[in-house]
């Protein structure tokens, strides 16, 4: 019984949301789109910390003016600005630079045209606050940027992650979790492709509300006995995966439109960025089943107890997926 309230109490901590840590943890947002001339509109987004700007800073090149833009503003979730600089000579060969990133714990996202139509993204972290804009950006920078913010997007995505845990349990690990996965796979890969290229289009709001619902169906499934479970869930687990799996694509496609993609690259950007997702993904299974065989060498006793654990997850996640349900409907 110690063993189980111990492992209630780490998933209270893992899965429940906490408000504060999350608002440290979200990233910055800098954008310098180019509008010909040596000029670029920036655009500063700062996350909110305890009601004030989390102490960051952008620091343009010095040939730049003005290097710093009116006050920001509250946008409900962060703190904004926008202003317009020359730069004498352009921004190729130049550093970025984001004051006091080093000493907090989360990225910003740096997105920058050096002439129109030409979109780069970097992201900058604690330990590298900083980069030189290249003079000629190749295709092999374009993927390895794209690839890098898909592994990301879907690490700190802790909604996709819950998901697939929930797959997870409720194919046992088996045979079934392979074709689920790759049905999840490849449905977000078609909803993915086709919200990028147009094809398809809807507002982010209620697809996150029904990503947040598709977590809850499958909590409430896990919460069943297996001869209780809807027949299909049980049978054919790949289909439900496939459904959902649409609509977390779109999810993943939000993420992408925020940082905008190279429209003279939008292939290869596309492909890396799912690559960067799956890769995340397989990283994550490949913990919690890495994770899951450590445990049962050190508790070789614990499997007595499987049923009983299981309740317990499937509890945590119905309930903190029921908030995001709650959170995310608020927010409309």
């Amino acid at each position: 019984m110690s063993f189980i309230r111990h492992a209630l109490l780490l998933l209270i901590v893992i899965l429940c949301p906490l408000r504060a840590a999350a608002h440290e943890l979200d990233p910055g947002y800098l954008e310098l789109a180019a509008l010909g001339e040596d000029r670029w509109r920036v655009t500063w987004r700062t996350p909110d910390v305890a009601g004030t700007p989390m102490p960051i800073s952008v620091s343009l090149p010095l040939a730049c003016a003005p290097r710093e833009g009116p006050a920001p503003k509250f946008d409900g979730k962060g703190w904004s600005t926008t202003w317009v600089v020359a730069c004498e000579g352009g921004l190729a060969g130049e550093t970025i630079r984001i004051d006091g990133l080093e000493r907090t714990s989360t990225d910003t996202l740096v997105r920058y045209e050096i002439e129109p139509g030409t979109v780069e993204v970097r992201r900058l972290t604690a330990t590298e606050p900083a980069f030189t804009v290249d003079v000629v950006p190749g295709g092999l920078g374009i993927f390895t940027s794209y690839l890098e913010f898909g592994v990301v997007h879907i690490l700190e995505g802790i909604d996709h992650l819950v998901f697939v845990f929930a797959l997870l349990l409720l194919t046992g690990g088996t045979r079934k979790l392979f074709w689920a996965v790759t049905a999840f796979t490849l449905a977000h890969s078609i909803t993915l492709a086709g919200s990028t290229f147009g094809w398809i289009a809807l507002p982010s709001a209620p697809v996150e509300v029904v990503i947040a619902l598709s977590i809850v169906f499958l909590a409430y499934e896990i919460s069943l006995p297996s001869q209780r479970r809807d027949a299909l869930t049980e049978r054919f687990p790949g289909f439900v995966a496939f459904g959902f799996g649409l609509i977390h694509g779109l999810g993943f496609a939000g993420a992408l439109r925020e940082i905008g993609i190279p429209q003279g690259d939008v292939p290869l950007a596309l492909l890396a960025f799912n690559l960067g997702v799956e890769t995340g993904q397989l990283i994550f299974i490949a913990t919690l089943l890495v994770a899951w065989f450590m445990i049962r060498r050190i508790f070789p006793g614990i499997l007595a107890h499987l049923g009983r654990m299981t309740a317990i997850a499937s509890y945590a996640i119905g309930t903190t997926s029921a908030y995001w349900v709650v959170d995310r409907l608020s927010g409309f």
